[in-house]
Parts: structure tokens; C-alpha cells; sequence
């Protein structure tokens, strides 16, 4: 006689940690506040440059406001997809409210003025990129905490 055993290990290599809001809502207020309040809601003020250096080559490497932007949206992104590896409830709250996120960014997207840039555009895909990574890591890591005997 064979005892079917499913076993479920309370404890779990990750990390259980607090809940932390989705972090792609900093770029997408900081977007806000700049477009609205020192660009008047034109998405052109995005290729104001700030930085001019010239290079070895010798011509000249130009970082514009909305590069600023991108790459702000990244260091985001790339705390978003190490917080998809946590497990519990606080990360189906948070993969819930990525997508709340994603959504704000495609309505936006779509019917603002303001938004109407390839900075926004690309911010939204950094969005998106969240809601599925998050979505696939978390689900390929729960197929792993799961052991039958």
C-alpha cells in the first residue's frame, strides 16, 4: 500500500517581503508632473537637451530630458521584475496592481495630449514588460513549490 503524499513547504528559498507598490508609477507620475507643469502638456519638450559632451569621436553626445526619463523607467523596471521572484499574498496584490499601472499608461496613451510621445510609448512597453514578467515568473516559480511524493 502507497501513501500519496502531497507535500507543501510552508517555508520557501524566497523571500517573503512586505507589500511595495508598483514602482512604474514613479516615471508615470514624474511624466505627468514634467508634461503638465513646466512643458504646458506638449510632448516636444521631451528632446530638450541637458547634457552636451563631446566624445573622442568628436562629435557630440547629447542626453535629452526624455532619455533622463527612460532611463529612470528602467532602474524601475528592474526592481519590478527582482520583486515578481517573491511569493504570498502581497504578490498577487502586486501583479494585480501592475496591471492597474499598464492600464493608467494605455488610457492615458490613448486620450491625452501630453502622452502622445515615444518617451510615454516606451514607458507603457517598460509596463507591459512588468505585467508579463511578473505574471510568468510567479507562475513558473509556484509550479516548482510544489511537490508531489
Amino acid at each position: 500500500m502507497s501513501d500519496n503524499t502531497v507535500l507543501v513547504s510552508r517555508g520557501s528559498r524566497r523571500s517573503r517581503g512586505a507589500f511595495i507598490p508598483p514602482l512604474l508609477l514613479i516615471p508615470l507620475i514624474a511624466y505627468n508632473f514634467f508634461a503638465f507643469l513646466f512643458m504646458q502638456g506638449s510632448p516636444s519638450g521631451w528632446a530638450a537637451k541637458l547634457i552636451e559632451i563631446p566624445m573622442v569621436s568628436g562629435l557630440q553626445w547629447v542626453l535629452t530630458a526624455g532619455d533622463l526619463m527612460l532611463v529612470g523607467g528602467l532602474v524601475c523596471l528592474f526592481f519590478e521584475v527582482l520583486k515578481s521572484t517573491n511569493i504570498g499574498r502581497a504578490s498577487v496584490v502586486e501583479h494585480m496592481l501592475s496591471t492597474v499601472v499598464f492600464v493608467i499608461f494605455l488610457v492615458e496613451f490613448l486620450l491625452v495630449g501630453a502622452a502622445a510621445s515615444s518617451v510615454f510609448f516606451i514607458l507603457m512597453m517598460m509596463a507591459i514588460f512588468d505585467v508579463v514578467a511578473g505574471f510568468t515568473v510567479s507562475i513558473s516559480g509556484a509550479t516548482r513549490d510544489v511537490s508531489v511524493d
